[in-house]
C-alpha cells in the first residue's frame, strides 16, 4: 500500500511538473503564434481578431500578401545578407577572442589578472546607451586603410558593426567560469607531456568546451542579430544596413501592421533555427553549471 501510495505521488508530481512546463511553454509560444497568424491577415481583420482567440487561429482572409508587400517596401535580401555576415563574423571572432582571454585568466599566471578580471566584470553594469556616443566619436576618428589610401572614420562600413563588439565581458566571464571548474590535473598532465599553451588551449580545453561555446554563441548571436541603435547611428548607406533597421521603413507614411508582422516573422526564423541547432549543448551547459555551482 505504501509502495502504491509512493508511486501515485511520484506520478502525480511528474504530471504536475509537465503541466507547469506546458503552461510556461504556451505562454512563450502565444506571442510568436500571434505574430505569424497576424502576418497572414489584412490589417483590419488582424485588428478585429486581436480581441479574441481568432488572433491565434488561421481563420478569415488568409494569404501571403503581407510578405510580398514587405519585400516590395524593404530590400529584405540585402538587409538579411548584411545581418548574416556581420553576425557570423562577430560570433566567430568573439568565441575565439573571449575564450582565449578567459583561458589566460583561468590557467595562466600573470600580475594583475584579478584586477583586470574585476574591471571586465564591472562593465556589466554599464548600459550601452551610456557609451554609445563616446564609441561613435572614437569610431569616427579611427584610421581606415582602403583602396583609396588612408581615410579617417569607420562610419558606414561593415567593420564598425563588427569590431567594437568582438570583445564581450559576458562571454569572457562565462568562459572563465567554465574553464575554472575544469580539473587542474587535465592541464597539468598536458604540461608534463610537453604541450605548449596553444596546444593545451586548442587540443584539450576547447574540444571539451562545447556546451559553453554554444551558450556564448547563442547570446552573441541574439545581440548582433537584434542590433538596432548602433547601426542606426553609424550606417547611412542602405547597402550596409542590418535587418533590424529595416523596421523603420514600415513606420514611414502609412503604417502597415500586417507587413510589420510578416517582416518580424522572417526576422525571427533565423533566431529559432540557430537556437534549435545549439539547443542540446545550451541546455547541457545550464545543467552542468547548476551541478557545479
Amino acid at each position: 500500500m505504501n509502495a502504491m501510495s509512493f508511486e501515485t505521488r511520484h506520478n502525480l508530481s511528474i504530471g504536475l511538473r509537465y503541466a507547469l512546463l506546458i503552461l510556461i511553454a504556451t505562454i512563450f509560444i502565444f506571442p510568436i503564434l500571434f505574430m505569424v497568424m497576424s502576418s497572414l491577415k489584412p490589417d483590419l481583420q488582424m485588428l478585429r481578431d486581436s480581441a479574441s482567440l481568432r488572433a491565434f487561429l488561421p481563420v478569415g482572409d488568409i494569404s501571403l500578401n503581407n510578405y510580398a508587400e514587405a519585400f516590395e517596401r524593404v530590400p529584405i535580401v540585402q538587409f538579411a545578407f548584411n545581418s548574416v555576415f556581420t553576425t557570423s563574423v562577430s560570433v566567430a571572432a568573439s568565441l575565439l577572442l573571449n575564450s582565449m582571454a578567459a583561458f589566460s585568466f583561468a590557467f595562466l599566471q600573470w600580475r594583475g589578472k584579478a584586477i583586470v578580471l574585476s574591471l571586465i566584470i564591472a562593465t556589466f553594469i554599464v548600459p550601452f546607451e551610456v557609451i554609445a556616443i563616446p564609441m561613435l566619436l572614437v569610431a569616427n576618428n579611427l584610421p581606415w586603410i582602403g583602396p583609396e589610401g588612408i581615410e579617417i572614420g569607420w562610419l558606414n562600413s561593415y567593420h564598425v558593426q563588427i569590431i567594437p563588439f568582438i570583445a564581450d565581458s559576458l562571454g569572457i566571464f562565462l568562459f572563465y567560469q567554465y574553464f575554472r571548474d575544469l580539473p587542474d590535473e587535465l592541464v597539468e598532465a598536458a604540461r608534463i607531456d610537453g604541450a605548449s599553451i596553444w596546444q593545451i588551449y586548442a587540443r584539450i580545453v576547447m574540444p571539451i568546451a562545447g556546451p559553453i561555446v554554444a551558450t556564448v554563441a547563442i547570446l552573441k548571436f541574439l545581440v548582433m542579430w537584434n542590433a538596432y541603435i548602433w547601426p542606426l547611428m553609424t550606417i547611412r548607406s542602405e547597402e550596409l544596413r542590418p535587418i533590424m533597421v529595416g523596421l523603420q521603413y514600415f513606420f514611414q507614411l502609412n503604417i502597415a501592421w500586417g507587413e510589420i508582422m510578416a517582416y518580424l516573422s522572417m526576422v525571427t526564423i533565423p533566431v529559432l533555427i540557430f537556437y534549435l541547432a545549439l539547443q542540446r549543448a545550451f541546455i547541457e551547459s545550464i545543467a552542468t553549471s547548476g551541478i557545479k555551482g
